[in-house]
């Protein structure tokens, strides 16, 4: 069990540094590129994470929301409810403007129908006589 521990625990290392080093900004790598540091991780797979995580990432809080959860705060669009949306009030009457436009088109082919059947039962009876 305890050498089963020693290759777990230097590889969950690497893995936890090699996905620290990529979700880590560009401009938060310190003394070399993100792709170097990648590199180093990767080949050295002990030194390598202790490494990243001594001297290769700032360490300080990042200014303006640079963290994921920071900046989709930070701009996130305000939630407004629907009854309140404009944009959502105008695609309603959008909407009930067509379904109004519809309902008159079958209003229209409905006493249209009903005329040309009245005729023909007008049409019918006249000639029966």
């Amino acid at each position: 069990m305890l050498r089963a521990l020693m290759y777990i625990l230097p590889l969950a290392l690497t893995i936890y540094a090699f996905i620290d080093c990529l979700n880590t900004p560009e401009d938060e790598a310190k003394h070399l590129p993100k792709v170097v540091w990648v590199i180093i991780i990767l080949l050295f797979w002990i030194v390598g994470p202790i490494v990243w995580f001594a001297a290769g990432k700032m360490r300080r809080a990042p200014a303006g929301g640079r963290t994921p959860s920071e900046w989709h705060r930070n701009h996130r669009q305000e939630w407004v409810a629907p009854d309140d949306n404009p944009d959502f009030l105008a695609s309603l009457r959008e909407e009930n403007e067509k379904d109004e436009a519809v309902l008159k088109d079958w209003e229209a082919d409905l006493r249209r129908r009903e005329e040309e059947l009245r005729k023909r039962e007008q049409g019918d009876d006249g000639e029966k006589p």
